[in-house]
């Protein structure tokens, strides 16, 4: 059947793709269908060999489609890796020729839009705009100047790009599977939509999305995204050091990593211990602890090079809150090891989204720690939700009613005047 009452979220990683497609009424999640799958073509985010990408996201969508008995059109995608950038941009407009003026909604967006065309390039697709801080005549680092009075108006913009040509080549994929893209996220901004509640937005955060080949570091203010770095690292890293210093191949290593890859003290492990691995056509005996030993230096590694890139932006001891997620912390020790060296507390991203919160005792597919696999597409789903748009048409449509628009546009005039 068709229905436009749905969000199809896909999130397109390294090693795997997760999708979600969450059916919805009145402005609430009824139903959500998850499905995940090893993925081909992708790396450090981005995409080498469109073809088995293609392969990919068909078989994913198709499980989905399947699964929800629901006609997909659209789907909302994600973006992450090296070709991600960020600048800040500002812009001043005048407000008033003489004397002050309050300042309206009509204000703002138009300082918005100007610092935002002169932050564009030829090359960059604007993505996120985010507002950091707007300053009026008396005072700086205000958030909602709105009702303020002021003979102008400045605006710091931060703006998440993607190179051009990199996003061309996810539309023509996401095309070529026979879908349009209707959204687009940064993966970290995305997730942590998920992961980010009430207690989170007040003071300093900082979110801490591990995966496999790259690691995403996000910077908030009050709520308000302040930096973002993207480091090329995670737990291919480790699986690598293990392939390398055990001399077998990077699958059987990823499989001992899960089974056997410890972050802490080593010499616990007793040195006779071993564990048998199917090597050719014979078992081949490995040192427990030499896994450990190597599982713990890289791990160790990861963490040093996260909390060095942490302090080149902010002091660790004046963050109120470090979550982390991605599948690289359930390796055991590894949250351990990163308080240890930051110094500070650890919290593992949980889906605060009450909504879809509730989704998470009922799906089996989220519950124990499986949800931190679909983190980044459920956080897709709370952008839609927060948007209030599914398929192609929004769920409010506050254009529709020009009669509420003209009172809202009266409104903004009263205050100017009176």
């Amino acid at each position: 059947m068709l229905n436009n009452n749905y969000i199809c979220a896909i999130d397109i990683g390294s090693n795997k793709i997760a999708g979600c497609l969450a059916k919805i009424r009145k402005n609430r999640i009824e139903n959500i269908f998850l499905d995940v799958m090893p993925s081909s073509g992708v790396k450090e985010g981005v995409i080498v060999d469109a073809t088995q990408l293609v392969v990919c996201l068909t078989k994913i969508i198709k499980s989905l489609k399947t699964r929800s008995g629901l006609r997909i059109k659209y789907v909302h995608a994600n973006f992450s890796g090296k070709d991600i950038l960020t600048k800040h941009s500002h812009a001043i407009i005048p407000l008033a020729e003489r004397g002050n003026k309050v300042i309206t909604s009509t204000d703002i967006a138009s300082a918005n839009e100007q610092a935002r065309i002169l932050g564009s390039s030829l090359e960059e697709e604007i993505i996120h705009v985010i507002p950091s801080s707007y300053t009026i005549d008396s005072k700086s680092n205000v958030i909602n100047p709105i009702g303020l009075y002021s003979h102008r108006l400045e605006v710091d913009l931060y703006l998440v790009c993607a190179r051009i040509s990199s996003l061309q080549s996810l539309s023509r994929v996401i095309s070529q599977v026979g879908y349009e893209i209707r959204d687009l996220s940064f993966s970290g901004l995305a997730t942590s939509k998920a992961v980010f509640g009430r207690e989170e937005k007040k003071g300093l955060s900082v979110f801490c999305d591990c995966g496999s080949d790259v690691t995403e570091l996000l910077i908030f203010k009050d709520g308000l995204l302040q930096d973002i770095q993207i480091l090329s690292l995670g737990g291919n890293s480790m699986t690598a050091q293990l392939s390398e210093g055990l001399k077998i191949n990077f699958e059987l290593a990823e499989d001992i990593k899960r089974s056997y890859g410890v972050i802490g003290d080593a010499g616990s492990i007793a040195e006779n211990k071993e564990i048998l691995v199917k090597k050719d056509e014979f078992y081949k005996p490995l040192k427990q602890r030499d896994v450990a030993l190597m599982t713990t230096n890289s791990g160790r590694l990861i963490c040093a090079q996260i909390k060095d890139a942490i302090e080149k932006k902010v002091a660790l001891h004046e963050i109120d809150h470090f979550v982390m997620a991605g599948k690289t912390l359930l390796t055991d020790g590894f949250i351990e090891m990163t308080e240890s060296l930051m110094g500070i507390p650890v919290k593992i991203g949980r889906i605060k989204n009450p909504e879809i919160a509730a989704l998470v005792k009922e799906n089996n597919d989220l519950a124990g720690q499986k949800y931190l696999t679909y983190l980044t597409c459920l956080g897709m789903v709370c952008e839609d939700l927060e948007n209030k748009t599914v398929g192609s048409s929004p769920l409010v449509k506050p254009a529709k009613n020009l009669f509420f628009k003209a009172i809202n546009r009266f409104k903004e005039v009263y205050q100017e005047y009176f």
